[in-house]
């Protein structure tokens, strides 16, 4: 019973033992247990480390060859511009491309052309070459207007798809063929149905979403 009160009683004097230590700048309290060193893998190490197992195990080319497909993917066959649906009454609509500036600009000899402040129209100083074709790639009546009014324009047209496959068009018709890519060119001219064919009338844009009919050739 005296060796379990002796025992309790150290017990209990061990905070106040630690504390009169550190009070009088005795802090090595010794060692408990077992020490060792603290070590962390290098990141960079451990990166390599984690290629050269996935390219043991063949995981590394796996991955790579996702990736190439799904690229191959991406380009063969765009993801369509939402929203966009086919032409079931016509429409024609207009859009002015003025624009306010908020600064000088100058043309090529440094001579002020606007000033801050004044509305812009760059059909002033610019005329536009050809029409834009907005059609679904998948939508063969339209894929043939598109090939209609290319022959009816000679030529001075750009085809632009909102859906399907422009490599495969390109190939076809060996021309190019665009995609509107994350539907920027749609929204800046308020497209939503196709086709639709965008031209310049004087200082404006002519917007016509039209029904996917072979024009008359010129």
């Amino acid at each position: 019973m005296r060796t379990a009160y002796v025992f309790l009683a150290l017990v209990m004097a061990v905070p106040s033992i630690i504390l009169a230590a550190a009070e009088h700048g005795r802090t090595d309290l010794g060692v408990i247990g077992p020490v060792y060193k603290i070590r962390e893998q290098d990141f960079l190490e451990y990166i390599r480390n984690k290629l050269a197992a996935m390219q043991r195990s063949g995981e590394l080319r796996r991955l790579q060859q996702q990736e190439l497909d799904k690229a191959r993917k991406s380009i063969e066959r765009p993801t369509p511009v939402p929203g966009i649906t086919r032409t079931v009454k016509p429409h024609v609509f207009y859009i002015d491309p003025s624009l306010s500036v908020d600064h000088a600009i100058r043309d090529a000899e440094g001579r002020i052309i606007a000033m801050p402040g004044s509305r812009v129209n760059p059909f002033d100083y610019m005329t536009m070459s050809k029409h834009l074709l907005f059609i679904d790639g998948d939508d063969a009546e339209q894929v043939a207007w598109a090939a209609a009014m290319d022959e009816r324009y000679h030529g001075h047209v750009k085809t632009i798809l909102v859906s399907g496959s422009p490599l495969n068009l390109m190939k076809h018709w060996k021309r190019r063929v665009y995609f509107d890519q994350h539907g920027v060119l749609s929204q800046r001219f308020h497209i939503r149905h196709v086709p639709a064919i965008v031209s310049q009338d004087k200082k404006r844009f002519r917007v016509a979403e039209v029904l996917p009919r072979k024009p008359a050739v010129k």
